[in-house]
């Protein structure tokens, strides 16, 4: 779906998908990169699913600091304006612990924006794929494809 950049807005939508999909008895699985993949740790451990984390935030409220001001998105074009409220707010999606088992991680070396090691860290244990080189946006995502359908079961 596409997120607003305001977290509480994001997550509320995100839940409410949960919810409906849950309620018909569904068990959806989750797939998020970068801060999706924050968003997706949170709901997977909230409500019990498995997750594919690509190219993790693992503390977006320390590393979305410098983004405080006006914004581009690169998905739909628009401005928006990130605040310290906005960061602050993240802190409260912020798991304490995780189960790895519900998790798989797929991290690539060149992130230029993440350090991949501390995905790697949060999810000892977790199902993981660490590839040479790459960038954030996860380069040939597509050949992983089949990867995340084994580990969701679709």
């Amino acid at each position: 779906p596409s997120l607003s950049p305001i977290p509480e807005l994001a997550v509320d939508t995100l839940e409410q998908l949960v919810r409906c999909l849950v309620g018909r008895g569904e068990r959806p699985g989750l797939v998020g990169s970068s801060l999706g993949g924050f968003y997706a740790t949170y709901l997977a451990e909230k409500y019990a699913l498995k997750a594919v984390l690509i190219n993790p935030s693992i503390k977006p409220y320390e590393t979305l600091a410098s983004y405080v001001g006006l914004n581009h998105s690169f998905f739909d074009f628009s401005d928006y304006e990130w605040t310290q409220k906005h960061i602050d707010s993240l802190k409260r999606y912020h798991m304490d612990e995780v189960d790895a088992d519900r998790f798989l991680l797929l991290l690539q070396t060149g992130d230029d924006v993440l350090d991949y090691r501390k995905a790697a860290t949060r999810f000892d244990g977790a199902e993981m794929v660490i590839e040479e080189g790459g960038s954030h946006g996860f380069e040939n995502f597509e050949t992983k494809i089949p990867l995340i359908r084994s580990f969701l079961g679709v």
